[in-house]
């Protein structure tokens, strides 16, 4: 049966036109995306189909080209338009954060570091760089690979955040295998950090850790900072 078929109060876009967009579910969402299905599947099939093959949707969007396009009924303008829309959440949120004071929107960093960070394979060291209104100036990623207080440089950090005028900063790094605990390497490396930016007087605020699935670890919730 088509989607057009269905009771109205039941197409996805209706739903959505209707009672919001988080009244509708992860398959739903990803069918008024996908817009068409295939022969045989409606686009809500389709969208099933694609999040069961991906486990997740953050999965399915951090897909590579050739993964996504080898799927019948996508391909490269597909996986184009995909990334438009994950680059167009990041930069809405990005706009937040550099509007605001980031501790009156501590979920929109969170988000903003999952879209950055989340999707990524390997590990990534990222920067944020803070004005005196505790609002984003930039956000630059440093370093790639395992971190450590020997791969991870204080003295490029300090000269970071002293070129952009920066007040404070908070690290983030993802955790690729999942994992949402900071391991002792991590706490050595943000005092190790925060001792070298007190020497020129910029604050450590926080540091998150960002599993490739979850909510991001804040060291400021657990008095780690």
């Amino acid at each position: 049966m088509a989607i057009t078929d269905w009771p109205e109060d039941e197409r996805p876009r209706e739903k959505l036109l209707s009672r919001g967009a988080n009244a509708l579910s992860d398959a739903e969402l990803l069918a008024l995306f996908l817009r068409v299905g295939i022969r045989g599947h409606t686009a809500v099939d389709l969208a099933r189909q694609l999040i069961a093959r991906f486990g997740t949707l953050t999965r399915l969007c951090a897909a590579s080209a050739e993964e996504f396009a080898a799927i019948p009924g996508m391909g490269l303008a597909k996986y184009a338009q995909l990334q438009a829309v994950m680059e167009l959440a990041r930069r809405a949120l990005s706009e937040t954060l550099t509007t605001r004071d980031l501790f009156d929107s501590p979920q929109a960093v969170r988000d903003w570091l999952r879209l950055r960070l989340g999707h990524l394979p390997h590990e990534t060291f990222c920067v944020l760089l803070l004005d005196a209104r505790n609002s984003l100036i930039d956000a630059i990623d440093l370093f790639r690979g395992t971190l450590t207080q020997t791969s991870v440089y204080p003295r490029e950090i300090v000269k970071l955040a002293l070129a952009h005028n920066a007040a404070a900063v908070i690290f983030a790094h993802n955790h690729p295998s999942g994992a949402a605990e900071p391991s002792s390497a991590d706490e050595a490396l943000t005092r190790t950090l925060k001792d070298a930016l007190a020497l020129v007087d910029i604050r450590v605020l926080d540091h998150f850790i960002v599993p490739a699935h979850g909510k991001p670890t804040s060291f400021a919730e657990r008095g780690l900072i």
